[in-house]
């Protein structure tokens, strides 16, 4: 079964997102969501919660987990939310680099041809390429409901170009 972890820095809002979004889409897949500085153990909030049903979704079994490296094997593809994710993955799982991507470029440059994730992956280059800021998407954290809902729907519709290929 082909693996994804969705990746932010919490695991309290875009990770757990992408992982509703994908649940729901692609049941296909086993999908994992953690976060870089987590404080394992923690519910969605109330405003995460609104995001999510702004699209449709729910998370009420979500916990909030740091990724454990035991999550990397096996896994096809780490999707992060912004270039500080992509550097902490190259600096703490270098070995990763190559299928570790943001997700707004991954959107728009995986090509779904033939083949398995984990090959399609592989030609994109992603341990070369650097990531750019202007590709985050940005973390509601602190702001309002409407914040989180804005966050759900850019990440459902990168996910709409996205989950297809996956």
């Amino acid at each position: 079964m082909t693996r994804i972890i969705s990746l932010c820095t919490g695991n309290a809002a875009r990770s757990v997102m992408v992982g509703a979004i994908l649940n729901d889409r692609r049941p296909d897949l086993d999908v994992i969501t953690a976060g870089t500085h987590v404080i394992d153990g923690q519910p969605i909030s109330r405003r995460t919660r609104a995001g999510l049903a702004a699209i449709g979704l729910d998370a009420y079994r979500h916990r909030s987990r740091q990724l454990d490296p035991a999550d990397l094997d096996g896994t096809d593809l780490v999707i992060g939310m912004a270039h500080e994710h992509i550097a902490w993955m190259r600096r703490h799982h270098p070995l990763t680099a190559g299928r570790t991507a943001m997700i707004r470029p991954l959107a728009r440059d995986l090509d779904g041809g033939p083949g398995p994730l984990a090959a399609r992956v592989a030609v994109l280059g992603l341990a070369e390429r650097e990531p750019d800021p202007a590709d985050d998407v940005s973390d509601p954290a602190g702001g309002d409901e409407e914040d989180y809902r804005r966050c759900a729907r850019e990440l459902a519709d990168l996910m709409t170009m996205l989950a297809p290929h996956l």
